[in-house]
């Protein structure tokens, strides 16, 4: 399962377009909208970094997340993703995914709701409980 970021539009456009080009096989979620206890995760991680939630329960996040992710799918990204797990590459992807992440803010897609923690985003408080819903964006079947 792919846990990201559903309040930001970098994250949200970014998901959405390795859904239709890197079509990895796994569930796609906003954490807004997952069980984070059953996941293991806490909402300050979900909120900090992309996650994948591997199936015995092993969670990676960040740049790890990305390469799990692009492992999922087929031919040349798998690739890209075993490439990423390596060092000195994983290194270098921790410090990029970091410097994008911390700056998501200011890139294209990105509004200004992304540089605030969840609780003080707009619209904050209106859903039942952030995190504790099992409603969300699911690809199940890839």
């Amino acid at each position: 399962m792919l846990v990201y970021d559903g309040d930001c539009g970098f994250c949200t456009t970014s998901v959405r377009c390795a859904e239709t080009y890197v079509r990895p096989r796994c569930d796609v979620v906003a954490w807004q909208f997952a069980d984070l206890d059953a996941l293991g995760v806490t909402q300050e991680r979900a909120e900090h970094e992309l996650l994948w939630i591997a199936p015995g329960g092993t969670v990676y996040g960040g740049a790890q997340a990305v390469a799990k992710l692009l492992l999922s799918a087929r031919g040349g990204w798998a690739v890209a993703g075993a490439v990423l797990t390596l060092p000195p590459v994983r290194w270098a992807a921790h410090g990029l995914y970091r410097l994008i992440a911390d700056n998501r803010h200011r890139l294209p897609g990105g509004t200004a709701a992304c540089a605030l923690p969840a609780g003080r985003r707009p619209g904050a408080g209106k859903a039942a409980g952030p995190g504790h819903s099992n409603a969300g964006h699911s690809n199940t079947g890839r």
